[in-house]
């Protein structure tokens, strides 16, 4: 690829921003790791462009960009069912193509999840804030002057992409979008303010996610939670849900005063004053950053030990599809 390809942004979709793997070791600053909320198609569209897996590439939601390449290139589109086009021609997902000098990149409109990943071979080359490219809005950090792309901007591609056109993801290795969605959680860490009719609740009720949806949470109508009677403790607020300020872990579900369940995500704030009931686990995540709204989901309990034993599956996976690729 040539050292000098870069890509021109002719329309920026609705919000489009450059994420990688995330930003580690600040969050007990109040800086979250955003990072691009489906880790796994991050993942498979840099495998198939021949990037590192952290590689910065465009998070596309909803509704993609125009896009206008300056010189030659590899890409692969992952994700969210939101065909690519070059020069007006379909392209396929999960698959690399070549794009060439002067080709203008668009997509159709979106069929099923909700966020889809456009990877180049060099990836992106945008500034770096605290070892990462990733966007975070709220901080102004990473990606471009931190802020989704905009008309006129020009994001630079780096050099070096070994990238080759023709790489195809194996359909069993390719992720998978629905409206009715099961999400794995563990419970706590306050589900002790929950009483057993709330608890049951919680698993029972098949949740509605609403157009409240976005890098940093995600809100649920359905059902209300009952919670225990108490004296609200000294540093915590009325509401049922008060509880003295915690740390919060990415994926953890608050629940404000008891009705809308709220899945924190990549750029959630670090910690708070409401109670969270459960946590979602690592690579179900992925399932919540691909739900549109009006997504109907149910919450699956599992314990830790499953929990670990899907990371661990999770990883597999991973490795099966970096061995589809080689």
């Amino acid at each position: 690829m040539s050292a000098t390809t870069s890509i021109e942004v002719r329309k920026p979709g609705l919000s489009t921003t450059v994420q990688d793997g995330g930003r580690s070791g600040y969050y007990h600053l109040g800086i979250p790791p955003s990072g691009a909320l489906d880790q796994y198609s991050l993942a498979a569209a840099n495998a198939l462009v021949g990037n590192s897996p952290d590689d910065a590439v465009l998070e596309i939601v909803y509704m993609g960009p125009e896009l206008r390449f300056t010189g030659p290139a590899v890409v692969a589109v992952t994700g969210a069912t939101i065909a690519p086009r070059v020069n007006g021609e379909t392209r396929p997902q999960w698959e690399s193509f070549a794009v060439a000098e002067g080709d203008v990149l668009d997509f159709d409109y979106l069929k099923s999840g909700a966020r889809a990943y456009l990877a180049v071979s060099g990836g992106l080359d945008t500034r770096v804030d605290l070892g990462s490219r990733s966007t975070y809005v709220i901080g102004s950090l990473g990606g471009v002057d931190g802020r989704p792309i905009a008309e006129g901007d020009v994001l630079p591609v780096g050099s070096g992409g070994s990238g080759r056109a023709g790489l195809v993801v194996p359909d069993d290795l390719r992720s998978s979008t629905s409206k009715d969605v099961e999400v794995r959680v563990v419970m706590g860490l306050y589900d002790h303010r929950l009483t057993d009719n709330g608890r049951a609740t919680f698993l029972d009720t098949t949740w509605t996610l609403t157009p409240v949806a976005d890098r940093m949470g995600f809100r649920y109508a359905g059902g209300r939670l009952e919670t225990v009677d108490r004296e609200p403790p000294f540093g915590a607020g009325q509401d049922p849900s008060n509880i003295v300020d915690s740390p919060y872990p990415i994926g953890s579900i608050q629940v404000p005063g008891g009705v809308e369940p709220i899945i924190l995500h990549r750029d959630a704030v670090s910690g708070g004053g409401y109670m969270m009931v459960a946590t979602v686990i690592s690579g179900d995540l992925d399932i919540v950053a691909q739900s549109a709204p009006r997504t109907r989901t149910r919450f699956v309990e599992v314990d830790l030990e499953t929990a670990l034993g899907l990371r661990a599956e999770r990883k597999d996976r991973l490795a099966r599809l970096y061995a589809s690729l080689t």
